[in-house]
């Protein structure tokens, strides 16, 4: 699911992505993705990138908090957790 996650934030534009494996660390995930996007539309154009690239490769819907504002967004994939930010 990660290499499925970084393509899709690549793809999108995303920037300053860094991955942190919390495998062990965690009973939520097994990986934190925090990155940033330059604008409110561009965070909420990745989270919905991210959801649509989860979705079509069987990972199933994610859940995702903050879209109608997209300051942050929180993409939750289950086995990943990522963090979309305004810079």
């Amino acid at each position: 699911m990660i290499d499925v996650v970084l393509k899709s934030l690549e793809d999108a534009k995303a920037e300053e992505t860094v991955a942190i494996d919390v495998t062990g660390q965690s009973s939520l995930s097994e990986h934190m993705v925090v990155t940033t996007a330059r604008s409110n539309r561009h965070v909420g154009a990745v989270a919905d990138q991210l959801g649509k690239a989860l979705r079509e490769a069987g990972f199933g819907k994610p859940r995702v908090e903050g879209l109608p504002h997209c300051d942050w967004v929180l993409v939750d994939g289950g086995d990943v957790i990522v963090h979309i930010f305004r810079p």
